[in-house]
């Protein structure tokens, strides 16, 4: 018995019946918005190949079936069918088919029935290996486009980073010119109005006046060259100046600097390069070591400047001493506020400040300790912190004795 007939006379049934049942599978959620014609797709073909394929007479059009079958694959790719959906839609065609020609299946011999049915499976079978096929290729190509995209993305938001920090630091460094003037211009003022002795009505309002228009310049130029030490940090053009470095003088002169403030706050400023209380200690500071001088010296200048403006009464300890392996360390205590820890965490990220804003100093730009990490960590170094609120704060620096150039650190790894 030929079933080819019997298949033929039910191929739009099958397609209808087919797709109805597509559209009311729960698990197949991309077919809930597509149109009957999206979903049929080249259905209508695929089972006219088949009905060569059982017929005794004509030639089986494989070929038809398989091209119909990666088509099918690309579309329901572009559709946004996963690999489970399409799979549950070959298991409904499979049943609906059965299903429709059951009665005549019935009426051939078993033979019969039995070639018709291996050849329907067969068919199937090859329906969902070309399907998966280029529905793989297809999501394959996808994430290679996908991916291609991403690069060019990535490499679109460096360039406009690398941009954006050109233009912050153009800015600032226009900025800064004007600002310098200001603030140089104002001082003039000052010191003229200082130095009359005549009364003139409104100058003491007219100095207080100048007077915040000059705090206001110096914080925002401040500002400006911190925010300029930690792009230059960033961005990797921040070099170092190796040479050797008289420890003690260099904190010596940063402690004279510092002194006056810590006088006017009645705050005692001690520096103890000489012994080697803490266990960790070797023996007393090293005399002389190899690193950038600069750098340190501002490394120094923030750790004690941070401690006496949050440091309202006791004083501030500055100790240094040798370590072993080669090391050496700055320790700087302070009596102050002590950070809570909670934001210990986030203590050397840039313009994080520690407590609520009610508790921030009017002078504080959130990047002193940011600029001190980085340049510790420029200079080969760690830095550690010991804190409680209301005892008050430890900030240590550890640094080699001699700081490596660029080649060494990378001949050392090699």
């Amino acid at each position: 018995m030929d079933f080819s007939q019997a298949l033929t006379n039910k191929i739009d049934t099958i397609v209808t019946n087919w797709v109805e049942a597509v559209r009311q599978d729960v698990e197949i959620e991309s077919a809930k918005h597509l149109t009957y014609k999206a979903v049929r797709d080249g259905l209508p073909f695929v089972l006219r190949a088949l009905v060569t394929m059982l017929s005794q007479s004509e030639e089986s059009d494989l070929r038809t079936l398989v091209e119909k079958s990666l088509e099918h694959g690309d579309l329901r790719a572009e559709q946004g069918y996963d690999a489970e959906e399409i799979a549950r839609e070959y298991r409904l065609l499979r049943q609906v088919i059965f299903s429709s020609l059951e009665p005549d299946l019935l009426l051939g011999s078993p033979q019969e029935m039995l070639r018709a049915v291996r050849l329907i499976d067969l068919a199937i079978d090859e329906m969902i290996a070309r399907c998966f096929k280029s529905y793989t290729l297809h999501r394959l190509q996808e994430l290679h486009d996908l991916s291609n995209q991403l690069t060019l993305t990535n490499q679109e938001l460096s360039r406009m980073v690398r941009a954006h920090q050109d233009n912050l630091s153009h800015l600032a460094h226009e900025l800064k010119n004007p600002l310098n003037s200001i603030i140089g211009y104002s001082n003039l003022f000052l010191r003229q109005q200082q130095r009359k002795n005549h009364e003139v009505k409104d100058s003491s309002a007219n100095l207080d006046h100048i007077e915040r228009v000059l705090r206001n310049g110096q914080q925002l130029l401040r500002l400006i060259n911190d925010a300029l030490e930690v792009s230059r940090y960033e961005d990797g053009t921040m070099k170092l100046r190796l040479e050797p470095t008289d420890v003690r003088s260099l904190i010596n002169e940063v402690i004279k600097v510092l002194e006056p403030s810590a006088c006017a706050k009645e705050l005692q400023l001690v520096v103890d390069c000489d012994s080697a209380s803490a266990s960790s200690c070797v023996s007393r500071a090293p005399d002389q070591v190899l690193t950038d001088s600069l750098r340190l010296q501002q490394i120094v200048m923030n750790l004690i400047s941070n401690a006496i403006r949050y440091t309202q009464s006791g004083g501030v300890t500055v100790t240094c001493c040798l370590l072993a392996d080669n090391q050496w360390s700055i320790s700087v205590r302070d009596t102050g506020i002590g950070i809570a820890p909670e934001d210990q965490a986030h203590i050397f990220d840039p313009f994080f400040r520690a407590g609520d804003s009610s508790s921030y100093l009017p002078d504080s730009t959130g990047l002193g300790l940011a600029i001190v990490s980085r340049l510790v960590k420029l200079l080969q170094g760690e830095i550690q912190l010991v804190s409680e609120v209301g005892i008050g704060s430890t900030f240590t620096a550890i640094f080699p004795l001699s700081v490596k150039t660029v080649e060494e650190a990378l001949s050392s790894h090699s």
